[in-house]
């Protein structure tokens, strides 16, 4: 009989699938610097546990008409999604697992920053760099509000990878 129950477990756990784990990750990109914006931008892929909604977007924030303005103070911002071929041709430099919880906040920050009214960009003080540090402090991670690193989005990215040992792709 003890023989028997082994091969009664292992059958019966065959016949009951483990659902598989419903999770998000939000991997952060920069891009090298060139005439495509934004420069700094979080990728989210996966599935929400609670909701099954399958995730697959991105989000950077970058000024809406790219010009010698942004040198001379705030222009008006936007939040925008990129496509394959740009997230293909950017930098991965590391990504953390969300919870359901995280990633409403994460959507939550990207709709308020996506509603500030007026001209939202400052390329010194609210730019596609800030978006990227705002983003990893709500998923709270070590970020460095006194960076001089907000206009070099790939260095800014990876004094974080500094702060916070252990991340990875």
């Amino acid at each position: 009989m003890f023989r028997i129950f082994p091969l009664l477990f292992v059958l019966f756990a065959s016949l009951n699938p483990v659902a598989a784990k419903a999770e998000v990750i939000a991997t952060f990109y920069s891009h090298d610097f060139g005439d495509h914006f934004p420069h700094a931008f979080v990728k989210l892929k996966g599935r929400v546990d609670s909701t099954g909604e399958q995730v697959d977007t991105n989000y950077g924030f970058t000024a809406v008409s790219v010009s010698p303005a942004i040198l001379m103070g705030s222009v008006k911002g936007m939040v925008e999604t990129k496509d394959q071929k740009y997230i293909a041709s950017s930098n991965p430099h590391f990504s953390v697992r969300l919870s359901d919880s995280e990633y409403a906040k994460l959507v939550a920050m990207v709709v308020k920053w996506r509603n500030i009214p007026g001209n939202s960009y400052s390329l010194n003080k609210r730019n596609c760099v800030h978006f990227a540090m705002e983003a990893a402090a709500l998923l709270g991670l070590n970020v460095n509000r006194r960076s001089k690193l907000f206009k070099k989005p790939k260095s800014f990215i990876l004094e974080m990878m500094k702060l916070n040992p252990g991340l990875k792709l």
